[in-house]
Parts: C-alpha cells; structure tokens; sequence
C-alpha cells in the first residue's frame, strides 16, 4: 500500500502529539527531547532510505550522526527528501537533535 508524503507527516505528527498547525507545532517541539529511534528515524520513509543507500543508511543511527550536518543542509535547503520539503517543525526537530549530541 503505497500512502503520500502528506500522509505519512501527518502520523508522525500524530506520533509526536502535534496538529497540523504550524504555530502548534513550533510551540511543542521545544518541550521534546528528541531521540533517534523514536523521533529521527520515523522521519525518514523507506523511500528516503532507499534513495540515499548507495552513500549511507538514513535508519542507521551511526550513518546519520556521520553525516547530519549534510543532511540538515539539505533539510534546510528542501532538496531532501526529493520529492517534498520537510514541514519547518521537523527540520527544527532534527536540528535540535543534532545541537543535543544525537542522542539513540
């Protein structure tokens, strides 16, 4: 079953306790400390994953922390994910991940 970028933002955002307005969600984040395994990686669907195996494992928590500051550049910038930019919220979420030492 194939589900939409839109789609899977939506349950992560369900997952993080957000709604879908963005003033919300900025006001929330800040309260979460996010880790990977339970904040990160959902961010990142299989087909992220799969464009990006030939250089790292977007699911391996070792291969994103090697790599995060590119990741989050290309998060800023919207060239990742290909398909849609991540909502502000979730770049800022994975900022602050990356700024609190990339914790599991």
């Amino acid at each position: 079953m194939r589900t939409s970028a839109g789609a899977t933002r939506v349950r992560l955002n369900q997952h993080l306790g957000l709604t879908s307005d963005p003033d919300h969600a900025a006001r929330a984040l800040p309260s979460i400390a996010a880790g990977f395994e339970t904040h990160i990686k959902p961010m990142f669907r299989e087909r992220d994953r799969q464009a990006m195996a030939s250089r790292f494992d977007l699911w391996s928590h070792d291969d994103v922390s090697q790599n995060a500051d590119a990741i989050l550049t290309r998060l800023r910038d919207g060239t990742m994910p290909c398909d849609a930019p991540w909502p502000p919220a979730q770049v800022d979420l994975f900022q602050r991940w990356v700024e609190s030492g990339k914790p599991q």
